[in-house]
């Protein structure tokens, strides 16, 4: 007697009978995902941590478990990336360990909703338009990823830190990012992740062609000049002078300070001496007499250009945290931030309460404009931005943009002393890389107590002061013009992939489906 063969179920179809022990891998997963960035620079963990995520989720069709296995793996990467803000709110802000522990975890709860919101929405489409597995892993998978880590960047004001692209600034996908930004170069991520995971797929060998195509690809466009150099190198001294956190707006520390940044500052002439944020914590109108006119006599007599960190006031009530720079013919100029922190720099509405526990001084900041004019040295035009502005690309982008005159070298000038010995400091230093690879930009960083760097157009750091140090960095930078893709286009680029991806997949799941019928 004949038997009926029956079609072996697709294994991209089963779902688990489970959710608590994958949720709890995939946290595990994500938490691992730290070692990938700075100061660790693991980052083939990375895609491998998101492999193992695609691959839970590839193996299931139901949207509420995607969601669970997508929120758990993005709470664990946010707990792992970002564990550092305990310190600020408890040794800084003295709030009670336990209270500060558990911010830490309701904002990983958040975060971990981005990630949710990807694997649920893929999940949903999969189903929608009954899509195969080559699809859903190649396009679709990559595509939400994409976006929710380009939601999570300005939602809510934005909370870019640690997104998957920063990884990279070391790997053949590092190639990519002046095409696409940081934002792109996490889609290749996902794209490498479905490669892996479709290893275990019966079209392996397709999962193994895309891994070579995508990371050969990256290579190759990271050999490529998008920029090129303009005018004379100049000479820069980058100051860092390490005031203790809990000494820098204390009143019986400030004089000894305002001493340390002025010896530090004139010890010697360069081109560009830049100090960090708040390197001067009172206004102008609260110094000493003569200290902001010493400084203007030793730029006119040394030819230095001098940038300095320091809130200025445009009338009561009215602060902005600010660079004001100083030129030997006398001129000044000012920067002021635009991108501010919530609970540093401003209170969101309904958070009064926090900020009050937290006890953090300069707690409301005026805006700057989004794009404001460079300062003009010698045959450079050098670009501020303060702090944590340079973790939003497309702003730096829309400064490149914009500007009358376009910027040839990038400043960042920070104070991550908040965060105390933490992973936080090499963490920003790679997100200044990745700025400089996607403007074809050298990118200086001048800080309180690390990292102060110098960063060439290809995103290397060509030098670096030892952390918790007091010194001074010197270096010759070479500006450079030109606009790569992602300073014409900013994270469009990656929008427009990620919508065509989606497009294509929908496209191939209606002819898979009328196949199948047939």
């Amino acid at each position: 007697m004949l038997r009926r063969r029956t079609a072996t179920p697709d294994p991209a179809l089963r779902s688990p009978r489970t959710t608590a022990l994958p949720m709890l891998f995939t946290a595990i997963a994500g938490a691992l995902c730290a070692l990938s960035f700075a100061p660790f620079g693991w980052w083939p963990l990375e895609i491998l941590a998101l492999a193992f995520l695609f691959y839970q989720v590839g193996m299931d069709t139901n949207v509420r478990r995607s969601s669970l296995l997508g929120w758990a793996f993005g709470f664990g990467w946010s707990v792992g990336g970002v564990h550092w803000l305990y310190i600020t709110m408890n040794r800084f802000g003295s709030m009670p360990a336990l209270l500060a522990a558990a911010a830490v975890c309701v904002l990983a709860a958040y975060l971990g909703l981005f990630a949710g919101l990807a694997t649920g929405a893929a999940t949903w489409l999969r189903k929608r338009f009954t899509m195969p597995v080559t699809s859903f892993l190649f396009l679709v998978l990559p595509a939400a990823w994409g976006l929710s880590e380009w939601t999570r960047g300005w939602f809510l004001t934005g909370f870019p830190w640690v997104a998957s692209g920063y990884a990279q600034n070391t790997s053949p996908l590092a190639g990519f990012a002046p095409l696409a930004g940081v934002y792109g170069v996490g889609v290749m991520v996902a794209v490498c992740a479905s490669a892996i995971a479709m290893l275990t797929q019966r079209k392996r060998m397709l999962g193994g062609a895309v891994l070579v195509i995508t990371m050969g690809a990256g290579f190759g466009l990271s050999t490529i000049a998008w920029t090129h150099p303009e005018g004379k190198p100049i000479s820069v001294r980058l100051v860092q002078g390490n005031i203790a956190q809990d000494e820098k707006f204390d009143r019986e520390h400030t004089a000894a300070a305002l001493a340390l940044y002025h010896g530090l500052a004139t010890a010697a002439p360069a081109d560009l001496i830049a100090l960090p944020e708040t390197a001067i914590t009172l206004l102008p109108i609260n110094l000493p007499p003569d200290y902001l006119s010493s400084l203007q006599q030793f730029s006119s007599a040394s030819g230095s250009y001098l940038m300095i960190g320091i809130p200025l006031s445009d009338g009561p009530g009215k602060y902005a945290n600010s660079v004001a720079a100083f030129a030997p013919s006398g001129q000044q100029y000012r920067y002021d931030k635009h991108h501010l922190a919530p609970f540093g720099e401003y209170v969101p509405n309904g958070f009064r309460w926090f900020v009050d526990l937290l006890r953090i001084p300069l707690g409301e900041m005026t805006r700057g404009d989004p794009v404001q004019p460079p300062f003009a040295l010698k045959d450079q035009l050098v670009q501020p931005n303060i702090c944590y502005e340079d973790v939003f690309g497309e702003e730096i982008a829309l400064q490149l943009r914009d500007a009358v005159q376009t910027p040839t070298i990038l400043l960042n000038v920070s104070n991550l002393a908040w965060f105390g010995e933490s992973i936080a400091i090499p963490q920003h230093l790679q997100i200044s890389q990745m700025r400089a690879l996607e403007t074809g930009r050298p990118m200086l960083r001048s800080t309180n107590s690390g990292a102060t760097a110098v960063i060439d157009a290809r995103g290397k750091v060509a030098g670096v002061l030892p952390y918790y140090a007091q010194g001074t960095l010197a270096a010759q930078v070479q500006g450079m013009a030109g606009m790569t893709p992602y300073i014409r286009f900013g994270n469009y680029s990656m929008l427009v992939l990620a919508a065509l991806a989606l497009l294509v997949a929908a496209i191939s799941g209606r002819k898979y489906a009328k196949t199948r019928r047939k």
